[in-house]
Order: structure tokens, then C-alpha cells, then sequence
């Protein structure tokens, strides 16, 4: 099952720009973009969300929603990679009220159906596989120009129906989140709008093995929107998100200098209270030599210019003082000082920015265009979209370009929206 389970979470991983999550945290699913809106303006949303998708964006924004909303999005997923029966759905809501706004939504991705193999390889079956969660959420204004906003959520991740012979229990996963959001409207008169939230706040989730269990995706997002034309009939808006997972995991790293990897040496990830601070840290500063490759030995090898190989100076099981011991591991990658290759520029390449812009005229028509930009993720996505609202009913658009054989390469999403 650990082959299967594998598989699933690569197709996850590809279903998200966040890709720089890869390996640090479970549910990843939680930070696709669900909206048509905010996927045609590079994904900034957080200052800028008044609708009902302010529900996954930023809570705060349904408190400067105008009227009670209902969106409803569907998207044919990773259809670029040949894959014909996954999909992704959101339904999303909020209902104005004297006391603020309250809502939700409801995500559902469908992996489709997998073939199910045993240790061996032997065909046992098919199943199918979805994740999904369950949204509250409620806005409210501490003033006229400022809103905070919460969201509580469960989430149920089902990759496998049951284990191989050596693994007992399912593969799946049940979980609890809650996001936080601050929005602040009119700064520098009406030019500038601020928005922050933290998304994903919750315990470790566990599949089978409590000792592998994985943090979740939690995600600080900081941004703003310029009004740089605020007319009667003419709007122009530039947003800027940047996002940081709040998310602090280490490799197994020699601290001892023995050139070995024990027990206490292995790769580990810290608690959310921790993370919080040092995820800001974890890429910057290492305690010891890298274990790349994870075989459990730092170096060994040495660089042959002349055939443009590494050698093994030295038997891995031998006992007593190592002689000329080699700095690479036997993939090429100099394991021997990599204690230095932590840098301030490895954090700032760990982040995602995201830019956009939004044109609407007399309130009834819009164009939107951004770009998504993830260093560490290899990601430099330009995006476009538009949308329509007409008598409370509304249509989005968006559209996501990409380089040839990019998962999500000409990833169209649609939506519809009702207010009332």
C-alpha cells in the first residue's frame, strides 16, 4: 500500500502550485485554488476577497460581502497528464446577518479510480480514492474599514479502503483545522487595501503510523490591493500575495561528525507551536552535514574528473579510523560540508508570490489577468480570466497557462454565483 499511497500523494502534490510543500506537510489539497476570480489574478486574493470564496481566502473578506452569495465551481483536474476521472468541486455560501456574516464551503477532490497491487506486484483490484473537507465560517467588522474572520474545519482524506498483510488500519486520515483573517479596508484614503491570514492551524495527520505522521499545510498569507482607478464606471485594481508555509522540517543531518546517521539524527519536522518561528530558520540554518540520498552514511565518495565518476574510497562497514573519505554520496552530491548550504536566499526562494489585476466596468463586466511565481516549485504560471454579473447572477472564468507538459498547463476552471 505504501507504493499506492505514494502515487496518490504525487497526484496531489500535482494538483497544487504549492509544490515547495512537497515532503513537509499532509493535505495538500487544501491549497488548490478554488475560485475561477482569484486563479485569473495570480491567486492574490487575500486583501482583495468580498464574495463568497472569501470563505477559503480569507474569512475576514465575507464581513464586506453586499449581499448573501452562493458559488458553486467545478474543474475537470490534471487532464493535461491523461487522466480522465478526477475532478474537483467546491460549494461556498455566506448569508449576511446582523451579528456579521456566517457561511462555509465544502471541497471535494476525486483521485478516481487506482489499481491496487501487493508487496509483490500482483493485480488485487481497484478502488477509488477522494478528499475532501467541510468548511464554517464567520466574518464580522470591528469597524467601519476593518473585519476579522474565522473558519473551523474537518477534513476526511481517503487514499486507500485497507493496508497490505504487514499494516493494519486504512489509508485514510480524519482531521480538524481552523483558519484566522484580518482585512483592512481604505489606507492611504481609498488606495490601498491589506489583508493577512493563516490557514490550515491544526494537529499532525495520521494515516497508519502515528510515528509518520505529517503537519498540515499551514500557510501565512499577506497582501494588497491597490485601487488605482476607483470611478463610478471604471475600476482598476493591482493585488500582491505572498505566501510562507508556516511548516519547519529538517533532514537527517550528521551532528555528531561520525559520517553516520543514528536515531537521533533521522529527519523530523517540528510542532505547529514551534514552526510558527522556526520555519522562518529551517532552510537558513543547519546542525550537521546533509543525508541527501538517505542511506543513512554522509559521503564516501570521491570526484573522478578523468572518467567523471564517484568512487568509494572506503567499505561503508569498516571499522576504525576513515582515511580520505569522500565528500559525495554515490549520486554525485557533495554530502561532506553541506552543514554551509543553508542560506537566508534558500527561505526567500520557499515562498510563493503571486500578482494580478482586476478591470471592471459599471459593475457588470470584468477582465482579470496575473502571474503565480514559485521558485522552489519550478512555477511561473501567467494566468487570465474574466467574469460576468448580471441582475445577482454571476459567471467566472480562469484560466491557467503553463509550459508543454506542465500538470496543470490550459487548466480552465468555471463558476456561477448567485446573490440574493
Amino acid at each position: 500500500m505504501k507504493k499506492t499511497m505514494f502515487v496518490l500523494v504525487i497526484l496531489i502534490l500535482l494538483s497544487v502550485n504549492f509544490l515547495l510543500a512537497q515532503g513537509e506537510a499532509s493535505a495538500i489539497f487544501l491549497l488548490i485554488a478554488p475560485s475561477p476570480r482569484a486563479e485569473a489574478m495570480g491567486e492574490a486574493q487575500v486583501a482583495s476577497s468580498s464574495d463568497a470564496y472569501s470563505s477559503y481566502w480569507n474569512p475576514a473578506g465575507m464581513a464586506f460581502m453586499e449581499k448573501s452569495e452562493l458559488g458553486l465551481m467545478h474543474v475537470n483536474w490534471l487532464r493535461n497528464l491523461g487522466i480522465d476521472d478526477m475532478y474537483y468541486d467546491i460549494l461556498t455560501g455566506g448569508v449576511k446577518t446582523s451579528f456579521g456574516t456566517v457561511g462555509g464551503h465544502v471541497i471535494f477532490l476525486n483521485l478516481g479510480e487506482q489499481q491496487r497491487t501487493d508487496e509483490y506486484g500482483n493485480d488485487m483490484g481497484t478502488f477509488t480514492s477522494y478528499l475532501t473537507a467541510a468548511t464554517g465560517s464567520y466574518g464580522t467588522k470591528m469597524s467601519e474599514n476593518s473585519a476579522i474572520g474565522i473558519n473551523a474545519k474537518v477534513v476526511y482524506q481517503k487514499l486507500t479502503d485497507k493496508g497490505t498483510i504487514q499494516e493494519e488500519g486504512k489509508g485514510s486520515a480524519l482531521s480538524f483545522a481552523f483558519d484566522l483573517g484580518y482585512q483592512k479596508r481604505k489606507l492611504l484614503g481609498d488606495f490601498v487595501d491589506f489583508g493577512v491570514a493563516v490557514s490550515n492551524i491544526g494537529p499532525k495527520v495520521t494515516f497508519i503510523d502515528e510515528d509518520q505522521a505529517d503537519p498540515q499545510p499551514t500557510n501565512l498569507k499577506l497582501g494588497f490591493n491597490f485601487n488605482v482607478i476607483n470611478k463610478k464606471f471604471h475600476k482598476l485594481s493591482v493585488v500582491t500575495d505572498m505566501n510562507k508555509m508556516l511548516v519547519a522540517s529538517y533532514p537527517s543531518m550528521d551532528i555528531d561528525g561520525d559520517f553516520r546517521i543514528s536515531s537521533s539524527e533521522e529527519a523530523y519536522t517540528d510542532p505547529l507551536y514551534k514552526a510558527v518561528f522556526t520555519s522562518w530558520v529551517d532552510d537558513w540554518k543547519y546542525d550537521g552535514d546533509i543525508d541527501y540520498d538517505n542511506d543513512g552514511i554522509i559521503g564516501g565518495f570521491e570526484h573522478n574528473a578523468i572518467t567523471d565518476k564517484y568512487e568509494k574510497l572506503q567499505d561503508t562497514t569498516a571499522i576504525g579510523t576513515i582515511v580520505n573519505w569522500g565528500e559525495y554520496n554515490g549520486n554525485g552530491k557533495k554530502e561532506i560540508g553541506s552543514k554551509d548550504d543553508g542560506s537566508l536566499k534558500n527561505e526567500i526562494d520557499k515562498m510563493v508570490f503571486n500578482v494580478g489585476m482586476e478591470y471592471v466596468y459599471n459593475e457588470l463586466f470584468y477582465i482579470r489577468g496575473g502571474f503565480a511565481y514559485d521558485k522552489a516549485g519550478d512555477i511561473k504560471t501567467p494566468t487570465l480570466g474574466f467574469g460576468i454579473l448580471y441582475h445577482n447572477l454571476g459567471f467566472d472564468f480562469g484560466y491557467t497557462s503553463a509550459e508543454d507538459g506542465h500538470p496543470l498547463a490550459n487548466t480552465m476552471r468555471f463558476s456561477i454565483r448567485m446573490l440574493f
